[in-house]
Order: C-alpha cells, then sequence, then structure tokens
C-alpha cells in the first residue's frame, strides 16, 4: 500500500518529468551527442564503405576522397530532445509504455535521419545543383515534419490520450490556489 494519495503522486510524477526534462538539457545537449554521433556516423560510414569505398576519421567520412563532416546538425540532438520533450510533458504515460515510446521514437528518428544523409551525401556527390535546395528543405521543414509525424504516429499507435504541456498545465491550475474551492 502507498502512503501517497493519488494526487501527490501526480505532482510527485510531473516534478520528476519536468526535472528530467531540464537536467537533459544542460550543457548544450551533450548527452545526445554523445550517445547518437556514434550510433549515426558507423551505420553511415559501413553504408558509404559498402557503395563507394570510405574511410572514417573521427566524424569525417571521406567518401571518393571527399570529407563529409558530421557536425552536431547533421546528429540532431535537439531533435531527439524535441521528441524528449513531447514525451515526458504528457502525463498518464505508464513508464514502462513511456519507455518503449522514447526508444521506439529515437529509433525511428535515427534510421530516417542516416537515410537522410546517406542520400544528401548521394546528392552531393553527383555534383547535383538540387543539393543546395534539398538541404535546406530537409533540415529546415523536413526534421520538424518527422518529429511530429512520428510523435503523431506514436499518440495513435500508444493510444495517448494526454495533450503535452496543456493537461499538466490544466491539472496544475485545476489544484491551484486560483480556483475557488467550494
Amino acid at each position: 500500500m502507498s502512503l501517497m494519495n493519488p494526487i501527490s503522486k501526480k505532482f510527485l510524477n510531473l516534478f520528476i518529468r519536468y526535472s528530467l526534462l531540464i537536467l537533459l538539457s544542460l550543457g548544450s545537449l551533450w548527452i545526445f551527442y554523445f550517445i547518437f554521433t556514434p550510433l549515426t556516423v558507423y551505420p553511415l560510414y559501413f553504408l558509404f564503405n559498402y557503395f563507394f569505398g570510405a574511410t572514417l576519421n573521427g566524424t569525417i567520412i571521406h567518401v571518393r576522397g571527399i570529407p563529409i563532416e558530421m557536425i552536431e546538425a547533421c546528429i540532431a540532438g535537439s531533435a531527439y530532445y524535441l521528441l524528449l520533450i513531447f514525451n515526458l510533458s504528457t502525463p498518464e504515460i505508464k513508464i514502462k509504455q513511456r519507455l518503449k515510446m522514447i526508444l521506439s521514437a529515437f529509433i525511428i528518428f535515427l534510421v530516417v535521419n542516416i537515410l537522410r544523409i546517406f542520400s544528401l551525401t548521394i546528392i552531393y556527390l553527383t555534383g547535383s545543383s538540387l543539393f543546395d535546395i534539398a538541404h535546406k528543405l530537409f533540415w529546415y521543414i523536413g526534421s520538424i515534419v518527422l518529429v511530429i509525424a512520428i510523435w503523431f504516429y506514436q499518440v495513435k499507435k500508444y493510444a495517448v490520450k494526454e495533450i503535452p504541456f496543456y493537461s499538466d498545465i490544466k491539472f496544475l491550475y485545476k489544484h491551484s490556489i486560483l480556483i475557488k474551492r467550494k
């Protein structure tokens, strides 16, 4: 039997979720780049090496003698963080389901990001004049649309009923001193 009442549990859950978001944002999202840089660079290297022959030097993949540097923008740590924000700012998700959602969102984004970088590099290597426009479209529109699409997919797949931030604000307001109690 728990010593906490249901309202106290919800407040504690809310505090933990937002504390995690704050902690993970410290240091310019370094944790996301630490985890996802090798998870992005090595599969890309293996793809380029398989199709074109490539060498790897840190985060620079040399394809046909042309260096392709995987900078933080390529890794897209902020996109992973945005997926985490959507997840952790949504109440009423059981911990096991929340972990499944985070893991699946990260895997989907990682795979699509690797394919995006691979495709853009092929466009670049062919000398196509479409590279600049494709790169900008993927960067400015594609990544945002992808993150939102992943979130909506998860909302449907996992039957999420709450709304990020809004549901928490509604809960806080309902239990605040701003409400006149009868």
